[in-house]
């Protein structure tokens, strides 16, 4: 009889057909210090981003509608182009009153002067036209209210969605991964493996990175990325992070 309740202890104590037991989710080393530090780089607010980024771009004082439309245009001319460009662009439609209408009743030819230069204008001109008449037919003149939606649109990425209902919508639907993101996540090694393309870094941040900072992210690493941790011959001697970052001996 000992026997057998011995047996039966034992059946216990292994339920669970030999499962590890669950591991603690993965997360970068020194990702805390390193994020407070590039917010006190950041504390002064006066990259490009933050005095000329697309959240500046728009008309606070237009109607909704145009406001979320204004916002998407920004982010559709910002690809490819400097906060700068992008901001004297976005000013320069404006003076002609930028709504959807009025979009829709210029000429391409019109709309790729006022444009000029941002990067890849002549296709731009296109995928605003072809997207300005999707808004009118389909959303009565404002923007999707999704990620999904919005990467339906011709000209539209995954970036410029997810930046859009940030700033358009005030909903975080995921992280905002441009160059800069994409760059400084893979030199902090804040992914397990590296990655080739901003959306696979997307995919990677959001497994681990907690949501409340999804949307400060994109605005703290942009504006890092302007400058400190530039594309090509980083500012490492003046990086806080300089003992902390994996990349900065090699750089």
């Amino acid at each position: 009889p000992r026997q057998s309740r011995k047996r039966k202890s034992l059946a216990i104590a292994y339920e669970g057909d030999g499962a590890e037991p669950p591991r603690a989710p993965w997360e970068p080393r020194d990702w805390r210090e390193q994020l407070e530090r590039i917010r006190e780089m950041r504390s002064s607010r006066d990259a490009p981003v933050d005095e000329m980024g697309v959240q500046k771009c728009y008309d606070s004082s237009a109607p909704p509608q145009v406001m979320r439309y204004q916002v998407l245009l920004a982010l559709m001319l910002s690809s490819q182009t400097k906060d700068q460009v992008t901001s004297a662009a976005m000013l320069r439609l404006r003076r002609r009153g930028l709504t959807v209408d009025s979009v829709l009743q210029m000429d391409e030819e019109t709309l790729g002067q006022i444009i000029y230069p941002v990067g890849f204008w002549r296709n731009k001109v296109k995928y605003i036209k072809q997207t300005t008449a999707i808004l009118k037919q389909k959303y009565g003149g404002d923007i999707p209210g999704t990620v999904e939606e919005l990467v339906q649109l011709p000209g539209v990425g995954p970036k410029m969605a997810h930046l859009a209902m940030h700033i358009a919508w005030d909903s975080v639907a995921g992280i905002a991964v441009d160059t800069h993101v994409h760059r400084i996540s893979n030199r902090l090694k804040w992914v397990k493996k590296e990655t080739k393309y901003p959306e696979e870094t997307r995919v990677a941040l959001e497994e681990w990175l907690p949501r409340d900072l999804w949307k400060e992210i994109n605005w703290l690493l942009v504006g890092f990325g302007q400058q400190t941790c530039l594309p090509v011959n980083p500012r490492c001697s003046q990086c806080l992070n300089q003992d902390i970052c994996p990349a900065a001996k090699r750089l």
